[in-house]
C-alpha cells in the first residue's frame, strides 16, 4: 500500500511539472496552448540524444532540455502565439492543435516511430528499502526535484517583481504599459519559462511515461485534467489535484486494473462536481 502511495505521489510530481507551464499560460497569460505537450517532447528527445548519441551524462540532460525547450518556446512565441494574444480561444485551440499535429510528423520522420529509452545512471537505478517499504531510487528523485520547483515557482509568482508584474499585464494589459512595463517582454518570459518547465518534465518522465512521437496526443488529455481540477488561479492547485490524480491513476490500475484508465476520470467529475473552479478558488464552488 505505501509503496503504492509513494509510486503516486511520483507521478502527480512528474503529471504537475509537465502541466504548469499550461497553468502559467492558461492562467496568467489566458492563452490556451494545447501544444504544450510538444515541448515536454521536446525535452524528451533533447534527453534521448545527448544520452544515447553522445554519451552526456542524465544530470547534465535535464537542464540542456529545459534551456532547449524555453528557446523553442520563445522563437515560437515571438513569431506565431503572440498574433495569437487577442484572438478567440477557438482560434488558439485550432492553432496549437495544428502545432500539435505538425510535432508528431516532425518527431516520427527525424527520430522515427519507436519507443525510446534511457539508461538511468546507477545511482537512481533500482530500490531502496525504508522501514520495509521498497522506494524506487528515481521516483524518490523525481519527488525531491519536483517539490522543490514547485516551491520556487510559486515565490516567484507570489514574492518577486517580475510575477507582480506579469499578473499586472495580465489584469490591464494598456495600465501596464503605461506604468512602464514591458508587456510583451514580459509576456515572452513567462512562455518561454513554462516551456521549459514542460521540456524538463518531458526529460523526467522519459523513463516513467515512455517517449515516442505520439507523447503529445496521449497525455494532452491529462494536462487538461490536472489544470481543470486544480483550476488556474494559483499554483498550488495544479499541485494538489496532480498529486490526487496521480496516487488515484496509480492505485487503480493496481486494484481495479479492469477499470482502471476510467478511475482518474471518475475523480475528475466528482471534484469538478464539488469546486467546479478549481480546488483553491475564491468564493468556493459555484
Amino acid at each position: 500500500m505505501l509503496t503504492i502511495l509513494f509510486d503516486g505521489i511520483a507521478y502527480g510530481m512528474l503529471l504537475f511539472i509537465l502541466a504548469c507551464g499550461l497553468t502559467i499560460t492558461l492562467g496568467l497569460m489566458n492563452f490556451i496552448n494545447l501544444a504544450h505537450g510538444a515541448f515536454a517532447m521536446t525535452g524528451g528527445y533533447v534527453t534521448v540524444v545527448m544520452m544515447n548519441r553522445y554519451g552526456l551524462l542524465f544530470y547534465w540532460c535535464l537542464p540542456a532540455a529545459f534551456l532547449v525547450s524555453a528557446a523553442l518556446g520563445a522563437i515560437l512565441e515571438r513569431t506565431l502565439y503572440r498574433r495569437l494574444y487577442t484572438a478567440s480561444h477557438l482560434d488558439q485551440v485550432l492553432f496549437s492543435v495544428g502545432l500539435v499535429f505538425m510535432a508528431v510528423a516532425a518527431a516520427d520522420y527525424i527520430m522515427g516511430g519507436q519507443q525510446q529509452l534511457i539508461q538511468l545512471p546507477p545511482e537512481l537505478s533500482g530500490r531502496t528499502e525504508v522501514l520495509g517499504v521498497g522506494i524506487g531510487r528515481y521516483r524518490l528523485f523525481t519527488i525531491v526535484i519536483c517539490a522543490i520547483l514547485a516551491i520556487a515557482l510559486q515565490l516567484i509568482l507570489s514574492k518577486t517583481r517580475f510575477g507582480s508584474r506579469l499578473r499586472a499585464a495580465v489584469d490591464d494589459r494598456r495600465v501596464a504599459m503605461g506604468l512602464g512595463i514591458n508587456v510583451s517582454a514580459v509576456f515572452a518570459l513567462t512562455f518561454a519559462f513554462g516551456s521549459g518547465l514542460a521540456g524538463l518534465g518531458g526529460a523526467m518522465g522519459a523513463e516513467i511515461l515512455g517517449l515516442d512521437p505520439n507523447f503529445p496526443l496521449k497525455f494532452m488529455i491529462y494536462f487538461l485534467i490536472v489544470v481543470a481540477v486544480g483550476g488556474t488561479s494559483t499554483v498550488s492547485g495544479p499541485f494538489l489535484a496532480a498529486i490526487l490524480l496521480g496516487i488515484a491513476d496509480v492505485a487503480g490500475k493496481y486494484y481495479v486494473p479492469a477499470i482502471g484508465p476510467f478511475v482518474i476520470y471518475g475523480l475528475m467529475i466528482i471534484m469538478l462536481i464539488v469546486r467546479p473552479s478549481g480546488l483553491f478558488a475564491r468564493g468556493g464552488a459555484r
